[in-house]
């Protein structure tokens, strides 16, 4: 039978020697049976940081309730803005323009704009109101002008059709100052902003 080489047959000899030095005794055994039933493992104290002044803490709630009123202020300011500033441009103004008179040019657009942006205020409004909740004072205040708002519902189906132009535009005119009205009174001022075309027409499809 072939003994080998010399050489080599020291090589692997020597190899295995370090390999045993390295590896504690049983250490193969231990980690195959795993932990002795009944026994959890012991995990060393010096593996867990104590916690100290500079430790990180757990983090506080996302927003205390004077940051909720905050936040809800602020988004029923920018949709109720939306809202006053789309009534009066496309809706109050045209009015006063005369243009929803028969006989004025562009009508027919005219009454197409005024639906939309009925249509589009009543979501911000509706959407100001779901806001509003989040500020006891200002929900309150809102209260009472809620069912002006729900009433205007159907008027942008009227004002496409040119029904009872004046008395729609009355209403969204009165409801918008009852609001900014509410909005005061809770520290809640309420300035127009007028969206583009293109923000109308998704807005007025969209009560999100």
């Amino acid at each position: 039978m072939t003994t080998g080489n010399p050489a080599r047959r020291a090589l692997v000899v020597l190899s295995l020697a370090l390999a045993l030095l390295v590896i504690p005794a049983g250490a193969g055994h231990a980690a195959a049976a795993g932990p002795v039933a009944g026994h959890s493992a012991v995990v060393p104290a010096a593996a867990v940081p104590a916690a100290g002044p500079g430790a990180a803490q757990p983090s506080p709630s996302p927003t205390s309730p004077a940051e909720r009123k905050k936040f809800a202020k602020t988004r029923f300011v920018l949709n109720a803005g939306l809202a006053a500033g789309a009534t009066y441009e496309w809706i109050v103004k045209p009015a006063k323009a005369g243009r929803f008179k028969k006989g004025a040019p562009g009508r027919k657009l005219t009454f197409v704009k005024a639906a939309l942006a009925g249509a589009f205020a009543y979501n911000r409004l509706k959407a100001a109101v779901a806001d509003a909740k989040g500020d006891p004072a200002l929900s309150k205040a809102l209260a009472p002008v809620t069912a002006g708002i729900a009433s205007l519902k159907a008027l942008p189906a009227k004002l496409r059709n040119g029904e009872d132009v004046n008395s729609i535009v009355d209403d969204y005119d009165k409801t918008i100052t009852k609001v900014k009205d509410a909005g005061k009174s809770a520290g809640a001022d309420v300035k127009n902003k007028v969206p583009s075309l293109s923000d109308l027409k998704s807005g007025a499809n969209n009560p999100g």
